[in-house]
């Protein structure tokens, strides 16, 4: 408190205090009407670099360091993914670098390693990532969660407006199926789930029960699924199925772990997993047996389900520790050995499960989560969390920064196996932005700009290469690969029309008003050396 207090002044500090704020005043007065006039005059631009990139208080973070990937480099998840995604070949023939190369090795060869293999049909999927967007629809509310079935066949969305709508999904066509209006619905709907066998979904919101239902059933017919007997604000921040769709998995905001079991129609585990508000669980592969939590204590815990009985201090196989704040979500590759977590200390961050970290590791964790005084709900991000510096005994294997993560639990997730060979993690963000990261080298390849608010979820169909967004701005956004040309012309002319006109008129202040400021006092100052 200290640091926000206000000393008591004398009578004498508070004369020459008034004094200096009035010469003050003046002095930037007469700066303000000076930049009024410029702009009059067409000297200075009304438009800002500084604040274009501004949304409610939050800035793009400018990144002035190259990712490390000398962890990455060396690890199975590098050589993976390079061959599943056509970066290098098994059999050691030379990939083409364009489709027209490809094309004439597959005609004229009629050897295996010339056909269009997976990874062939991925390398050119890649090079046609999404890039244009519009608009699937729009809410009455703030769009929290949208997310596609196991097979794509289906696509959910669950907003604020406490309705429930699932899209019927043909070839890149959307088709409203059914609206379902969700039930005890506190502020929102927060969750939302589908069985690997997309006959059932579950849905959760600031209530002590889920409520499962059916995907082609009476949309009445809700099932709720009671966790806990309390009088005190509960909720389940994040709900996933089991493989066999007889389990369903929670992470609450008591920091408890809870797993209902469908066929007994009751609770099966309730353990004290983190100090905080879980924010996201997982299943790490259609096993069933691993688990994977991430809490506002900025710890991910693997659990082994085979192990977790009744008792309520079980402990997690190992811990995941290196974030400096809350994890806003898990999300695993499915193969049991790679995840990734979105964190409000602004990065992503990949994991090998097989690498613990250390107890000491954790309580690094811990205190520098301990020591966040900001609140990510409304306030900018502090400028330490874009440091490159890593907190001791991280053991992570790379960290992806350029998003923004405020506002919500902004989640993030792997592309698909099918389309690109998961090269690419990409997440949503609190100034409206869809990020691709090339999972490789921890650049961004794609930053995508349409939405007005913040965007919460993203979806990337499991066959077809486009991504659905889901945002605060009500709407839901259709991402696809759009080789318009009228679109690159329109950016082409406004290159050259900007050059021409910097050309022609050198004096245009295309900068903050900081620097517009600062320019004025050294021309002010220039001209009174002169004289």
């Amino acid at each position: 408190m200290g640091s926000h207090s206000s000393r008591r002044m004398s009578d004498d500090d508070s004369r020459s205090s008034d004094n200096d704020s009035d010469s003050t005043d003046l002095h930037y007065a007469e700066i303000i009407q000076r930049l009024i006039n410029r702009y009059r005059n067409g000297h200075l631009s009304a438009y800002t670099e500084e604040y274009e990139d501004t949304y409610s208080g939050c800035r793009v973070p400018k990144i002035k360091y190259t990712p490390c990937v000398a962890k990455l480099n060396e690890s199975d998840f590098y050589f993976d993914t390079s061959l599943a995604s056509g970066l290098v070949s098994s059999t050691r023939k030379p990939i083409g670098n364009n489709i027209t190369t490809m094309l004439l090795n597959r005609e004229r060869s009629m050897c295996s390693y010339d056909r269009f293999s997976r990874p062939n049909k991925t390398k050119i999927s890649n090079w046609f990532l999404p890039n244009h967007m519009e608009k699937l629809d729009k809410h009455d509310g703030k769009v929290f969660c949208g997310t596609f079935s196991r097979e794509g066949n289906y696509f959910i969305t669950a907003s604020q407006d406490q309705q429930i709508r699932i899209y019927k999904s043909d070839r890149g066509v959307y088709k409203l199926l059914k609206t379902i209006h969700a039930r005890d619905v506190g502020w929102s709907i927060i969750d939302v789930a589908f069985s690997l066998n997309q006959e059932h979904f579950v849905y959760s919101t600031w209530s002590t029960a889920l409520h499962l239902c059916s995907v082609d059933g009476d949309p009445e017919k809700q099932i709720p699924l009671c966790l806990v007997n309390t009088s005190r604000r509960f909720c389940i921040f994040s709900v996933a199925f089991s493989s066999d769709g007889r389990e369903i998995l929670g992470g609450a905001n008591d920091g408890f772990l809870y797993i209902y079991d469908t066929q007994r129609n009751q609770r099966s585990l309730q353990i004290q997993a983190h100090d905080y508000d879980i924010n996201s669980v997982a299943f790490a592969d259609d096993s069933s047996h691993i688990i994977y939590s991430g809490g506002d204590d900025g710890l991910l815990k693997v659990w082994d389900r085979r192990m977790l009985g009744e008792e309520r201090n079980a402990n997690p196989v190992g811990v995941l520790a290196g974030h400096r704040d809350g994890i806003t979500y898990v999300h695993p590759r499915g193969d049991s050995r790679y995840l990734i977590s979105n964190s409000k200390d602004q990065s992503i961050k990949l994991w090998d499960v097989r690498v613990f970290s250390s107890q000491s590791a954790a309580q690094n964790t811990l205190r520098a989560v301990y020591e966040q005084t900001w609140d990510y709900r409304w306030q900018g991000v502090p400028a330490k969390l874009y440091s490159k510096e890593k907190l001791e005994g991280d053991t992570s294997i790379m960290t992806y920064r350029g998003h923004v993560v405020t506002r919500t639990l902004i989640r993030c997730r792997f592309s698909p196996v099918e389309t690109t060979g998961q090269r690419y993690i990409y997440t949503g963000c609190g100034v409206g932005r869809l990020l691709i990261y090339d999972a490789l080298t921890g650049k961004v390849v794609r930053e995508l700009r349409k939405h007005s608010a913040c965007v919460r979820d993203v979806s990337w169909h499991p066959y077809n290469n486009e991504i659905l967004t889901s945002s605060w701005d009500k709407t839901i956004g259709h991402w696809y690969y759009s080789c318009n040309e009228s679109d690159d012309k329109e950016r082409q002319s406004a290159k050259i029309s900007a050059s021409e006109e910097k050309k022609q008129n050198p004096d245009v202040l295309r900068r903050s008003l900081r620097i517009a400021l600062k320019r004025l006092r050294s021309e002010d100052s220039n001209s009174e050396n002169l004289e």
